[in-house]
């Protein structure tokens, strides 16, 4: 009988650590599995994973160390007293961390002469594995490129440079956008539920028109790259006239418009700046890090 093909350790087993681990026994591999809350691994366990008591018991496996954590101070509390252990090892860390983090904790792998592999994770728990999911990673470009068979099994797999902080910072940028686009299509379900109209026929109309907004993007990016903000599509002016609009109708139907009145004073900001007959996008200067 061929043995199965063992793909390391996975140190976490929470919604996405499981789902990580779940796609790789469903390729046909073994991994060694460690939670720092026992009993979550039976169901793994019952599919031919192997179980450590200990995360230093998971290591003894072989192969990349992978990381999908609580947060940058979990995986500190869990690989610190590993160190030793983890010299001349690949370890993937896929915990959510903020850039400066995924940098810091770069900068502890090369202190220790671990190679150091940082991702962002680009779906659900319930994606991994299938269509539609990605995963960018950042920092040791030989980590992703000696395990990227396994790195595939997850998702789309890209490698978005040397700077261990990159897969972050994208990834937490593509989220600040999606929150605030969430919190507005909320903000409008809200305002026509007050109609007593449900939200379901709201996105029905809401879904073609914000995804046709998106398509902009390459030119609002080439705006704000340019700072070209003199020949506005829509000025700052007519701007705030229509959010004040949008505000004094979600107050009419006892609605807050928490997401609009944030938009309201970036957009107050330029105008009292002087720059109200420029172009909505000028916003960003309210957002750049200051001189």
């Amino acid at each position: 009988m061929t043995s199965k093909p063992h793909s390391g350790s996975m140190l976490g087993l929470g919604a996405m650590g499981g789902a990580l681990a779940q796609a790789v026994l469903d390729a046909g591999r073994t991994v060694t599995v460690w939670n720092r809350t026992p009993g979550r691994a039976a169901e793994l366990v019952s599919q031919g994973a192997s179980e450590a008591a200990t995360a230093g018991e998971a290591l003894l496996a072989g192969g990349p160390v992978f990381v999908c954590l609580f947060d940058h101070a979990s995986v500190h509390q869990t690989l610190d007293p590993l160190a030793e252990s983890l010299r001349g090892r690949a370890v993937v860390n896929l915990t959510t961390t903020t850039p400066a983090e995924a940098r810091e904790l770069a900068g502890w792998a090369q202190r220790h002469g671990i190679a150091y592999l940082d991702g962002a994770i680009m779906a659900t728990p319930p994606m991994i594995g299938g269509p539609g999911s990605h995963i960018l990673y950042s920092g040791s470009r030989s980590v992703f490129d000696e395990h990227r068979q396994i790195l595939d099994l997850w998702a789309t797999s890209t490698h978005e440079g040397d700077d261990a902080g990159l897969a972050s910072l994208f990834d937490l940028a593509i989220l600040a956008g999606m929150y605030p686009l969430f919190a507005g299509f909320l903000h409008g379900a809200a305002m026509v539920q007050s109609a007593g109209i449900e939200a379901a026929e709201f996105a029905e109309r809401a879904a073609p028109f914000l995804s046709a907004m998106t398509a902009s993007f390459p030119g609002t990016a080439a705006t704000v790259d340019g700072a070209t903000y003199e020949t506005p599509l829509q000025s700052l002016d007519w701007t705030r006239t229509a959010l004040e609009t949008i505000a004094r109708a979600s107050r009419e139907l006892d609605v807050d418009p928490v997401p609009i009145d944030m938009v309201t004073a970036l957009v107050r900001g330029e105008i009292d700046a002087g720059h109200g007959a420029e172009d909505f996008n000028r916003i960003i200067e309210q957002l750049r890090p200051r001189a």
